[in-house]
């Protein structure tokens, strides 16, 4: 039996973050994950995420406060262009409520942002169109990053610090023990002292078998990325096009986001939702032409160049959400030496730098000093208290 001092389940956004954060605190770390490093199978895959202050909550605009840094720290460790900045737009109804929780937000956090007249903001970003009853919201620091580039070199420093990384290692047995862990592979058992879980979607399964059953809904989300037509191409590039989010969705529908094209990628368009289902072995990863429709009605109406433009590609992406959309980054309560981060709901990747180090806090310290009052598991057991 080999053993470390801590071991990662899951080599995602999360866990890759969490293992380069333990490794280069001194820790012999054990990082699994069931498939390839950087698979496109879970939700950690890809040319982009967005990466913004815009937020309607103040502890996610702290929690962005904490993380930017170590993106630019992680592009200087790993030599790679990680993030680029576009700027962003928030725009809907006036009387949409996030979208005035977002103004608030930032006023308070004193990030500096600009109210765009529709007019003046199409002259500003031409690939957009506003109907004159649309409150837009621009904030200079959104960007992009690099999901691909960031998970591989997460998993590159953490390996340059010592941790074991195994790929299509997944986890047959997982035995908590009072003050251990163990967990066996087809072919080997590890023990380590402390243990965190990252597993994405595959998270509620793992969890409810140390029992621990949170209410952890797996969604099926297609992205789409489009080729402009009848417009100047560099229009949709980064430094031209900011990144966006559509408030409530077109026609009823939820929350529509996108991002410029990058590398040759096409511009990103999908909506903040999708199909629900139990486990991701249930999923089927084929274009559904149906959703691709449903986009362009979006796209047809606030980014004409796109609404009949070609699709260059299509990629489904797992979001695992929580009821109230907000994140799970805590100890397991049966077990002090077991931290969990899970249900980062469609919007966590941007904060995975930080999140990583809040999960070595927790595992090596037993607390953190950045704020997860709202991230705790107790707030799930008070709501069934409640009822």
């Amino acid at each position: 039996m080999q053993t470390f001092d801590v071991i990662v389940l899951g080599a995602g956004a999360m866990g890759s973050a969490a293992a380069y954060h333990l490794a280069k605190a001194g820790q012999r770390v054990l990082l699994l994950e069931q498939l390839e490093i950087d698979h496109q199978k879970g939700s950690s895959y890809g040319y982009s995420r967005i990466i913004r202050f815009s937020y309607n909550d103040a502890t996610y605009i702290k929690l962005a406060k904490a993380t930017y840094p170590l993106w630019a720290t992680l592009a200087e460790e790993s030599g790679e262009r990680l993030h680029i900045k576009t700027g962003g737009l928030d725009f809907g109804a006036p009387t949409e409520s996030t979208l005035q929780d977002t103004i608030t937000s930032l006023r308070t956090a004193d990030i500096p942002f600009e109210i765009l007249a529709t007019r003046d903001a199409e002259k500003r970003f031409p690939q957009f169109r506003f109907g004159d009853d649309t409150l837009v919201i621009y904030q200079a620091d959104s960007g992009m990053l690099a999901p691909s580039k960031c998970v591989r070199a997460h998993v590159k420093i953490a390996q340059q610090h010592g941790a074991t990384i195994l790929d299509h290692t997944p986890v047959t047995n997982l035995t908590i023990h009072s003050d251990s862990v163990e967990v066996q592979t087809a072919n080997e058992t590890f023990s380590a002292g402390r243990l965190v879980i990252t597993a994405g979607s595959w998270a509620g399964r793992l969890l409810a078998e140390t029992g621990l059953k949170l209410p952890l809904q797996p969604i099926r989300v297609q992205e789409a990325y489009f080729q402009p037509v009848n417009a100047d191409p560099a229009d949709f590039e980064p430094g031209r096009m900011p990144v966006f989010i559509y408030h409530r969705g077109y026609l009823e529908g939820d929350a529509m986001y996108g991002l410029p094209t990058i590398d040759g990628s096409g511009v990103k368009a999908a909506r903040h939702g999708g199909t629900p289902f139990n486990h991701p072995s249930e999923i089927n990863y084929a274009t559904d032409p149906s959703v691709i429709d449903d986009i362009r009605l979006f796209t047809r109406r606030y980014i004409p160049a796109l609404g009949d433009g070609p699709l260059v590609s299509t990629r489904i992406c797992l979001y695992t959400m929580t009821p109230d959309e907000h994140f799970i980054i805590d100890h397991h309560p049966n077990y002090a030496h077991v931290a969990i981060g899970a249900g980062f709901s469609g919007h966590g990747f941007k904060f995975s730098a930080g999140i990583g180090s809040i999960l070595r806090d927790l595992v090596l310290d037993g607390a953190t000093q950045q704020d997860i009052s709202l991230f705790r598991i107790s707030r799930f057991e008070q709501k069934e208290a409640a009822v």
